[in-house]
């Protein structure tokens, strides 16, 4: 009875030296999916131009953030936010009818740019869907409430370590209450089998590719949203998709009238109209627009319904416009889709035409250093002597690039020839102790410095403009530049 007693306590002391190995033990290597982050959008709704920012929506139900960030020039008023999910409730690609608003707020906009903070709520995870009214037009803006995922390999550690904890327990009591103590033995082996599941389940974790992310690579819905892995296999799918062939229609604009300009997005294979477009760089499209006598605007056309996009501007002259578009297509990467639209001549009686200030502001300073084709180049703005520059899209400073242009015709006709056509950024430093995403719109700490570094693929005359923010308006510098062919003359 003694040798058994010592062997019983034996067992007792090994099977509390594997609790205590348990206790410590964390599934840290069962990685999750990731629940999401925030996403900032840009909007030229109107004569407003607007960054939308949602935050990120977690848990669910619960509030979602949404922060209109307005900049200099953009009117007062009182706009109205929406949030609908997206894919239940709609028929045929429309809308999801107004019954199936889960939230609503209006959110008054002041003098003052900066931003507006607004809370709504969303109650389910899956692709959702937020707009923003002003009362003529309505920007419908897609987005994605994550849901928290489960993966099965967390599910094997998991599982196995509360099979483990729970074995070890019938365990001690076998191993106290019966009278052989080989009988401990029966649940302390499946004890040690669940535990060889958790552990291989939390080293597998790593190594296992995850599947398709919705909203990156499938189309998302609320099923594979909140639960991406059945019925899928964990293979290597090429996702892709073709391009997408974009118009632009003016309608019967004329000089210094206000036109809207419409964009349609179609799929390059079918027809149908494009709706899998990604937020690039904090905006669905970045619309370049270039004016007969070097004009540029940067604007982000508002989503109004599936592939139809929507912007608007008053051209100052007539003439032929270059337009390109820098989209990024589920699936199918970033493009630069190029066209053109044309202005007639002023109307009697239309209102005066806008100026738009040409030349280096008195407080900017451009230091080029072209150098030969092929070779790096690097180009330098100092706007303004204080550290006051605030990112824009995400990016410290933008640069547009077009050319070689021709010598005679209007840089917007030449534009819409012109073999490159490029848009470069500079990046925003990387603050101390800073955890990564996005930097902050509303934090005015950066420059007053912005260095660009571009290669030009061939030589010849380029129009450049360089773009920053401060004080919530944006600064544009035109420049001209020749680019040799030879390591000779630079401007």
């Amino acid at each position: 009875m003694d040798g058994m007693g010592r062997g019983r306590r034996a067992l007792v002391v090994a099977l509390c030296s594997v609790l205590l190995c348990l206790s410590g033990a964390t599934p840290a290597l069962a990685d999750g999916m990731p629940a999401g982050s925030d996403l900032h959008v840009a909007q030229s709704l109107g004569e407003r131009e607007l960054t939308v920012v949602i935050r990120r929506a977690e848990p669910v139900p619960g509030p979602l953030r949404v922060e209109l960030v307005t900049h200099a020039g953009s009117p007062p008023g009182t706009l109205t936010l929406r949030v609908a999910p997206t894919g239940a409730g709609a028929a045929g690609g429309e809308l999801p009818p107004t019954g199936t608003v889960v939230s609503e707020e209006r959110v008054a906009l002041g003098d003052r740019p900066g931003p507006y903070a607004s809370t709504l709520r969303v109650d389910r995870p899956g692709p959702w869907e937020l707009a923003i009214d002003d009362g003529q037009r309505v920007a419908r803006v897609p987005f994605l409430v994550a849901a928290r995922i489960v993966t099965p390999w967390e599910k094997a550690t998991y599982g196995g370590f509360v099979a483990a904890g729970a074995l070890l327990l019938v365990s001690l009591v076998v191993a106290v209450r019966a009278k052989r103590g080989w009988a401990a033995l029966v649940p302390a082996g499946g004890m040690v089998a669940a535990l060889a599941v958790a552990v291989t389940g939390a080293l597998l974790s790593a190594a296992m590719p995850p599947p398709a992310e919705p909203g990156r690579l499938l189309d998302p819905t609320a099923g594979n949203i909140t639960d991406p892995y059945p019925g899928r296999r964990l293979s290597t799918v090429d996702y892709s998709r073709p391009p997408v062939n974009v118009t632009a229609n003016a309608g019967d604009a004329s000089a210094g009238r206000p036109a809207e300009l419409a964009l349609t997005v179609t799929d390059g294979a079918t027809g149908r109209p494009a709706d899998d477009l990604l937020v690039h760089d904090s905006a669905l499209v970045h619309l370049i627009v270039i004016g007969p006598s070097g004009n540029l605007w940067h604007l982000h056309p508002i989503r109004t319904a599936p592939g139809d996009y929507r912007v608007r501007l008053t051209p100052p002259e007539p003439g032929v416009y270059a337009v390109a578009a820098e989209l990024s297509r589920r699936g199918g990467g970033v493009q630069l889709v190029r066209t053109t639209f044309r202005v007639a001549e002023r109307h009697e009686g239309s209102p005066p035409i806008e100026k738009r200030p040409e030349g280096t502001p008195h407080d900017t300073t451009v230091e080029t250093g072209v150098r030969a084709a092929g070779t790096a180049s690097t180009i330098t703005a100092r706007f303004g002597g204080a550290a006051d520059l605030q990112p824009w899209l995400g990016m410290l400073g933008h640069l547009i690039v077009i050319g070689p242009l021709p010598d005679g015709p209007p840089v917007g006709e030449a534009a819409a020839g012109a073999p490159i056509w490029a848009h470069v950024h500079a990046m925003a430093p990387t603050t101390p102790g800073a955890t990564g995403g996005m930097p902050d719109e509303t934090v005015a700490a950066y420059g007053p410095g912005v260095r660009f570094t571009y290669t030009f693929p061939l030589p010849g005359r380029y129009r450049l403009w360089l773009q920053a923010e401060r004080g919530y308006a944006v600064t544009t510098v035109p420049l001209t530049v020749d680019v040799p062919d030879t390591e000779g003359a630079r401007r």
